[in-house]
């Protein structure tokens, strides 16, 4: 009987199920393409170019490493390291010497970049056009396929071997002469060969001893590659090599060889896990929680239909059977059908991850069958569930009670319900208050406890709610006229039904409110910072395909006339570990005197003095929000991993204010050069002397070095970091439109589904003599009065939770641009108004008749 109920009800009233199909269909899109980024983070690879025939390669790791206690338990936490880790040059000794190993070659690279090619006949001097070469030491050829020496020596002193394609390129060939700028500076070598390097991969190859002097990480190299012996298995000897280095250093075979050329990946990798598991849980819970309101609504909806069945003999068994008949039916496939728009979106996604390059572009998306079957799984239950809770009330009650209850309405909410809302809403309260007292990420993942407690008690007391927000605005209201009153008397009596249609506003408002204005607030103190900080007239660094300024050029500008002071910046990161997790911070080192910082920026110094990191290379200065969430003061040292994973405690020199969007971290020049990725510096700030002339300086700096550098002021250098903040916040913003798009669409839908079921209400306002022109203008108020509520509910809830994350990571209060907040206030007003107006003109259409 059950079943054919279920059927019956399917195939005959397909109109009541189509609210909860949408809301299902859009529940598995989001949950689908979030558990698709969330396998590609997992499973993430790369397949190996450089290292395709090498079958061993020992590297160095790319991760902080920790354990930590996790109550009873111990887990070991990572963190990708902002820069490239290296090796030890002796660690080829000690990995030759093991029995089986044919060969150890160690291979390093560093970026080397050529003047612009004269407009001259090619001649025995020339130069390269293009992005630059890589230089290698001289044992590193023959680790890439098809790498070969093919016309001259190998090189000595003073030498190189350049690759064939180059080579042709500019016209060169062996004897002639190349000048190159490189980490040390630039020089005349000469061409004492060609080889055939990858394709796309114009190669320098320096003697070794060379390669090592000039490469700006000398005793440093960044892989050993490994070629077993004959009748030696690649798998055992990786064993042998794990166990002989003992943590050392990382042994990689198979897919893993891909990740120690491209290291961005364990960056990657994070990224998209985070985004596949944190907001994917934060998106999926939304998800769940919105198919739970909508099924509950409208099951509730059918109430008489229960009152009347029980009336007829079915039992609460058989009632509760039906409905999960009804949940198989409807569930899976509209689940299966939202599939597919969650590929299309997961696809979208990381096209864009990769265009952007936070994803390297080898690395393919991971479609799998679990996420698809986590998405029907899960939508299926949570229909199951919820329509079991929503008919229970019906399904156990007396007929004639049930039958009585299904046309006058619920009452309140029951004694559970309210004293679980009240919890929820006193553990949202104690999380903001703890949250305010934190710093850093701790307060950030406190504060996400604070939204979550507050919807879900929304939820639970959204009749209270919204019973108390129509007592405050009813009085206002009553002054609209008649259609006011009727829309203030009908949210009193109706409100259940109010509350379901006001729930999704308030989740799009909070969620989307904190994503998009958290983010606006770092944006706005980074510009800040920025523009205050930075008091330099002239900004110097490198054209587009240069590696970074040339070496020297920081001392030459110095002395450039009309410049009073020169500092050169390099860009780096920290790792610090904060309570049980580990986090990064931007750091810049600092070529030239640290004593002219206060000429070229402004960094609002709260303790000690900038110009003490010229002291030792074991000093730091520190942004005064880190030093807080480091627990450390001027004069203290500071427990931090430098870019390349080196573990380090520099004594604090100093701390201020304005280090977000310009450095949390500021540390001598030649601490960052010998642990980061590239050795050269990024940055040139210049001030000028009094009564100097601008252009005149700004044409001696770019002459520095011809056509390798660029010259902009400290309004150019803004507008570009503006730039480079818009690009590092679009994640955030597009998962604000993902929840937003998907809690507007499910608003929609229950206001629909709500007006809809106000068939027999419009009818006898009709025939009471309500002319259809008061009918609408009440659901415009009605509509209104949802859009007030919710916006409201959902901006205190957004300004509550936003608040201590802000002061812990700004030191300021949420920033939120009117032209942003306005907009999205109109916009779900607009949605409310549409969602009422057009299902309420349909009714309205039918003449009115007695209802029974």
């Amino acid at each position: 009987m059950s079943n054919g109920l279920a059927r019956a009800a399917v195939r005959f009233r397909p109109a009541s199920f189509a609210g909860t199909f949408l809301a299902l269909l859009f529940a598995s899109a989001i949950v689908t393409a979030c558990g698709v980024l969330l396998q590609t983070g997992l499973t993430a690879s790369v397949q190996p170019s450089r290292y395709a025939d090498v079958p061993v390669v020992v590297a160095a790791d790319q991760q902080v490493k920790l354990t930590v206690n996790r109550g009873e338990d111990r887990e070991t936490i990572a963190q990708p390291l902002p820069e490239r880790a290296r090796l030890d040059a002796g660690l080829t000794a000690t990995v030759a010497a093991l029995p089986g190993v044919a060969q150890a070659l160690p291979d390093s690279s560093f970026p080397v970049s050529t003047t612009t090619a004269p407009a001259t006949p090619p001649s025995s001097s020339s130069s390269i056009n293009g992005p630059g070469l890589t230089g290698r030491g001289w044992s590193a050829l023959g680790i890439g396929p098809g790498e070969r020496l093919t016309e001259g020596r190998a090189p000595s002193d003073g030498e190189l071997v350049l690759d064939s394609a180059s080579a042709r390129a500019a016209h060169l060939s062996p004897g002639g002469t190349l000048t190159l700028t490189t980490p040390t500076g630039s020089a005349s070598y000469r061409i004492s060969g060609l080889a055939e390097a990858q394709p796309g991969s114009p190669t320098a190859w320096f003697s070794d001893r060379t390669a090592d002097r000039i490469s700006g990480h000398p005793g440093r190299i960044d892989a050993v590659a490994v070629r077993p012996a004959a009748g030696t298995d690649s798998r055992v000897l990786a064993d042998e090599l794990r166990h002989a280095l003992d943590g050392q250093a990382q042994v990689s075979t198979g897919q893993q060889r891909g990740t120690v050329e491209q290291p961005v990946l364990h960056e990657a990798k994070a990224m998209l896990t985070a985004l596949g598991a944190s907001f994917g849980g934060v998106a999926t819970m939304t998800a769940v929680f919105v198919v739970v309101s909508t099924v509950a609504l409208a099951t509730g909806q059918r109430a008489r239909e229960f009152a009347l069945l029980r009336t007829i003999g079915a039992t609460p068994r058989q009632i509760r059977r039906s409905i999960a008949a009804e949940a198989v039916l409807v569930a899976p496939l509209a689940a299966a059908i939202g599939v597919l728009p969650g590929l299309a979106l997961a696809r979208w996604w990381f096209g864009e991850l990769v265009a952007r390059g936070a994803v390297p572009a080898d690395v393919k998306l991971g479609v799998g069958p679990l996420p698809v079957l986590a998405a029907v799984v899960a939508c299926t239950v949570t229909a199951l569930a919820a329509g079991w809770f929503a008919a229970r009330r019906s399904a156990r009650m007396r007929p004639a009670q049930a039958l009585g209850e299904a046309n006058t309405g619920p009452g309140r909410p029951g004694r559970a319900r309210t004293v679980t809302g009240a919890v929820f809403t006193a553990g949202a309260v104690a999380f903001a208050v703890v949250a305010a007292n934190l710093t850093g990420a701790t307060a950030a993942n406190t504060a996400l406890g604070v939204v979550l407690c507050f919807l879900i008690a929304v939820a639970l007391l959204g009749p209270w709610l919204v019973r108390g927000a129509v007592g405050l605005l009813g009085v206002l209201l009553r002054a609209g006229g008649a259609p006011a009153s009727l829309a203030v008397d009908n949210a009193r009596a109706s409100s259940r039904r109010l509350a379901s249609a006001t729930v999704p506003i308030v989740m799009v408002t909070a969620f989307c409110g904190t994503l998009v204005f958290l983010q606006s607030s770092l944006q706005h103190t980074a510009a800040e910072h920025v523009r205050q900080g930075l008091t330099a007239d002239q900004v110097v660094t490198a054209q587009a395909g240069r590696p970074g300024l040339p070496a020297g050029t920081v001392e030459r500008a110095g002395k450039v006339p009309g410049v009073s002071a020169a500092v050169g910046l390099r860009p780096t990161g920290l790792v610090y570990q904060q309570s049980d997790m580990l986090a990064t911070a931007t750091a810049l080192g600092v070529d030239g005197d640290p004593a002219a910082l206060p000429a070229v920026l402004d960094l609002g110094v709260r303790s000690g003095s900038l110009a003490d990191l010229s002291r030792s290379p074991d000093t730091v200065a520190l942004d005064a929000t880190l030093a807080d969430s480091l627990g450390v003061r001027v004069g203290q040292r500071a427990p931090l991993w430098l870019g390349d994973g080196t573990k380090a405690e520099p004594t604090v020199v100093a701390t201020y204010s304005r280090g977000l969007g310009l450095g949390e971290a500021l540390l001598p020049g030649a601490t960052v050069a010998a642990h980061s990725s590239s050795a050269y510096p990024a940055h040139l700030l210049v001030a000028e002397a009094p009564g100097a002339d601008r252009a005149a300086t700004a044409r001696s700096l770019a002459e520095l070095a011809p056509g390798q550098l660029s010259v902009t002021d400290r309004q150019g250098y803004a507008a570009q970091a503006d730039r480079q903040r818009e690009l590092s916040g679009w994640a955030n913003n597009v998962m604000a439109a993902v929840l937003a798009g998907f809690a507007a669409l499910t608003a929609a839908n229950t206001l629909v589904m709500t007006v809809l079921d106000r068939r027999r209400e419009i009818a006898l306002l009709r025939l009471a003599g309500t002319t259809r022109r008061q009918v609408r203008a009440m659901l415009r108020w009605e509509a209104l009065l949802i859009a007030v509520i919710g916006l409201a509910t959902g901006a205190a809830i957004a300004w509550t939770t936003l608040t201590p994350i802000t002061r812990a990571l700004t030191s300021s209060t949420p920033h939120i641009p009117l032209g942003t907040a306005l907009p999205l206030a109109a916009g779900a007003a607009l949605l409310c108004l549409a969602a009422t107006a057009l299902p309420g003109r349909a009714l309205l259409r039918s003449r009115p008749t007695a209802t029974r």
